[in-house]
């Protein structure tokens, strides 16, 4: 059984709502929304509460032979 370690696609800060998505033509995370930029001085505390799982399960061709 192979593994694959994924990355959330997107994310919003709990202090000030700033939301970001993730670029992958830049490979960095990017303003979603012009209007939800969030605070210029905020120490950003991303939305990571154990509900995203980064590990996903990929299914083996082989265990069918």
């Amino acid at each position: 059984m192979s593994v694959r370690i994924r990355r959330p696609d997107e994310r919003t800060c709990e202090r000030c709502g700033r939301q970001e998505r993730f670029d992958v033509a830049s490979g960095s995370w990017v303003v979603a929304d012009a209007d939800a930029v969030g605070g210029v001085y905020c120490i950003h505390e991303w939305d990571i509460n154990g509900t995203f799982v980064p590990f996903e399960e990929l299914d083996d061709p082989r265990a069918d032979a």
